[in-house]
């Protein structure tokens, strides 16, 4: 069975998905597309897909299985709350939600429903390397993980687009949510410390150290710098009592010539992120096609919002701004892990 599935935003993001969906991917078709800007969706639309004036038409229409969001975050809250209404399974680029009421009031109507419905976009839980990483911390062969470091540079920014809460509130959300995968902890507490400011970002601030406190003990050390000029360079380190593991740098051809060695960095988050973004939209239509979700949940996109909304406060008070969850609904919680598998696989 083919899924059929509305987009509600085709601004950059929207449009690599609709390539995605339409050229590069197969079980599933764009029926229906929608945009703030009607004629943006009309040029995105694949032949065959309706342009709808409203997200509430799109995901009411019975053209439409499934939904994907790549609206602007404040319109999340309203758009997801809609799908759930009707009951159809939805992707949800990140942030989920820009508040944390908001991020309540969607867990809320998804419990009510009785199923998981929303997949929040975290796309680096499917990159192969992260996953990679994670079975070796599961895996419990290192000792428990003590220190997780994790760099998010980017090249460039837009200039006037990106503003200086961006770094904790819209970049730091990837950093938290990978930190949280990665050790299976929750962030109990957020610090930022802003070293001297690049000049290249003019009157942004930036870079910006952020140090995640996990309930666990451990601590998540993030560097944000976001007009590092050489590239889109992403890493992630965990130290543990009984050794290191870290992410391989990308790609991984080596060049060796007159200059010495030498290795390419991505351009930016579409090439070295490409395989995931795929691998997120594999698994989530076998999912919506059985009409649930997997993948990071609602769950997750609360508590990347707490973390960021945390980061915020720490900037301008300088101390240490504590995170406070409500109790996990039992519809979130995951089953057995992997570590737990392969530690009762090996007893």
């Amino acid at each position: 069975m083919v899924l059929k599935v509305g987009v509600i935003g085709t601004g950059m993001i929207g449009q690599d998905h609709i390539r995605r969906l339409t050229q590069v991917l197969s079980g599933v078709e764009i029926t229906a597309v929608t945009d703030i800007a009607l004629d943006r969706a009309q040029s995105a639309a694949p032949a065959g897909a309706e342009v709808f004036e409203t997200p509430e038409a799109l995901i009411a229409s019975d053209k439409v299985d499934a939904i994907v969001i790549c609206s602007w975050g404040p319109a999340h809250e309203e758009q997801l709350l809609t799908a759930i209404a009707h009951g159809k399974p939805v992707f949800c680029e990140k942030p989920m939600v820009t508040s944390e009421e908001a991020a309540l009031r969607v867990m809320k109507a998804e419990v009510a429903f009785g199923r998981r419905l929303v997949q929040v976009g975290f796309m680096r839980r499917f990159d192969a390397d992260y996953r990679r990483l994670k079975a070796v911390i599961d895996s419990g062969t290192l000792g428990a993980p003590l220190l997780y470091k994790s760099c998010h540079r980017n090249a460039s920014v837009p200039e006037g687009l990106y503003t200086s809460e961006m770094p904790l509130n819209d970049t730091l959300v990837h950093d938290a949510d990978i930190s949280r995968w990665l050790l299976s902890d929750e962030v109990v507490g957020v610090e930022v410390r802003l070293p001297r400011r690049s000049s290249k970002g003019g009157e942004l601030r930036d870079p910006h150290i952020v140090l995640l406190h996990c309930a666990s003990g451990a601590i998540v050390d993030v560097e944000i710098s976001v007009n590092i000029g050489y590239g889109y360079d992403i890493r992630g380190e965990v130290s543990c009592e009984a050794g290191i593991a870290a992410l391989p740098n990308r790609p991984a051809t080596v060049i060796s010539d007159a200059h010495g060695y030498r290795q390419a960095l991505p351009a930016d988050w579409r090439e070295r992120f490409i395989e995931a973004y795929d691998q997120e939209f594999r698994e989530w239509i076998v999912a919506a096609g059985e009409g649930t979700a997997t993948g990071p949940s609602a769950w997750d996109g609360y508590a990347a919002t707490l973390v960021a909304d945390a980061a915020l406060r720490a900037v301008e008070s300088g101390v240490l701004e504590p995170v406070t969850m409500i109790e996990k609904p039992a519809l979130y919680t995951d089953g057995i892990s992997l570590g737990q598998a392969l530690r009762e696989e090996n007893a």
